[in-house]
């Protein structure tokens, strides 16, 4: 993955053809989760090219911490992108497509580095002005949720007043960005459920005990959790996705296998919802006369942000010339969440004018969101700073 030394550019300069470039070579070369060695390489050659030190003292097999500033005493506050890449063959046709096979940035993650990068090097040309440190984050591993909590086990989050992040939006255009306080992505959890009855021939089902029939009851009951047990002010999706069961015509199998996911904004309704989930699945089980043995398969937890860093990002939106909307939450999951349980935090969304939502095999975006962003995140860095440094007022 070599590449040609970048030329330097001020932040000011329109066009900002070496982040284009940066982006375009990582989308080239995507790794998937837990494999980003090359692309941890790329980067890291990248900021040493703009002179951003390395913290190599935070540990991780893949992805790595920077910094910028230190030079004059102050908190230090976090920003954080994702660098990894999907198990997805790529259908866009453009010149730089992924030129690995079955792999694809078909979530946006080349876009989210090549903007940190270009932060970074837009704050290292006012670092003496910095009242304190902007640690910058490149984080593995977010498409399995497992990235983050590699972060905070490696240490970077010792001593962070604040961390800020954000996702591509395809469905807002150039120049918007989405704040929200309070839940902007879901939860997103996992469930796999086993219902296991007695084979027979199918010519003598009272002979057994059916687990196709029981598990079909078992979707069609889950239905009613939603609907019956969240609040019409709040929100939960409970989605099967996958039902195996049986392998020849004849034959009424032991076994039916259910696995889907379920979404929720607060974790007082994801309890309620994971609670009520365990109730119906083993009742309708046994209603049956078969059993259900239930496992859920904990994801990230819902991303909640920071009211006063909200109101923070709203006016760095502003003072940077973008224009700041509240966005509808996705219930799509995002490992930024786990961060947020150790420090207040600002997620927010970036209008990228996509042509196809997220994880679709021809996803794109509008490169032109990448000066937005860098400016967006540099104001913001700055004003957090200067906020904390004056102890916290309005935060």
């Amino acid at each position: 993955m070599a590449d040609q030394p970048l030329h330097t550019e001020t932040a000011a300069e329109p066009g900002f053809g070496q982040w284009v470039k940066i982006r375009r070579h990582l989308h080239q070369y995507p790794e998937l989760s837990g494999e980003e060695v090359e692309t941890t390489a790329y980067i890291r050659a990248r900021l040493e090219e703009l002179g951003i030190r390395i913290a190599d003292a935070f540990k991780l097999r893949t992805g790595l911490v920077a910094e910028v500033g230190g030079l004059r005493p102050g908190p230090v506050i976090a920003i954080r992108a994702d660098i990894d890449a999907l198990p997805v063959t790529e259908d866009t046709g453009l010149p730089y497509a992924s030129a690995i096979p079955g792999s694809m940035h078909a979530c946006g993650h080349d876009f989210h580095t090549a903007a940190l990068i270009g932060t970074a090097h837009a704050l290292k040309l006012r670092e003496q002005e910095l009242s304190g440190t902007v640690r910058l984050i490149f984080q593995p591993a977010e498409e399995k949720a497992k990235g983050a909590q590699q972060v905070v086990g490696s240490g970077a989050l010792e001593g962070v007043a604040a961390i800020f992040g954000m996702h591509n939006k395809p469905d807002l255009p150039v120049g918007t960005i989405g704040i929200k306080e309070g839940p902007l992505m879901a939860a997103a959890d996992g469930f796999v459920v086993q219902v296991r009855g007695k084979g027979t021939h199918a010519a003598v089902p009272e002979a057994g005990l059916d687990p196709i029939v029981a598990a079909s009851h078992i979707v069609t009951a889950l239905q009613s959790i939603v609907s019956r047990n969240v609040g019409s002010l709040q929100s939960a999706v409970v989605s099967v996705t996958k039902f195996n069961s049986g392998t020849i015509w004849n034959v009424v199998p032991e076994l039916a296998v259910l696995e889907g996911t379920i979404r929720t904004f607060e974790e007082g309704v994801r309890r309620r919802v994971l609670d009520r989930f365990r109730q119906v699945v083993e009742g309708t089980a046994a209603s049956f006369g078969t059993e259900a043995e239930l496992r859920f398969i904990e994801g990230p937890p819902p991303v909640h942000n920071d009211a006063a860093l909200a109101a923070l990002g709203t006016q760095a939106a502003r003072e940077a010339g973008y224009t700041a909307i509240v966005p509808v939450p996705s219930p799509a999951g995002e490992d930024f969440a786990v961060y947020q349980r150790h420090v207040p935090g600002l997620f927010v969304f970036m209008g990228t004018n996509g042509t196809e939502e997220w994880h679709h095999p021809g996803f794109n975006l509008d490169e032109a969101a990448l000066p937005v962003s860098i400016a967006f995140f540099s104001r913001l860095a700055e004003l957090a700073l200067e906020q904390l440094a004056k102890g916290g007022e309005g935060l």
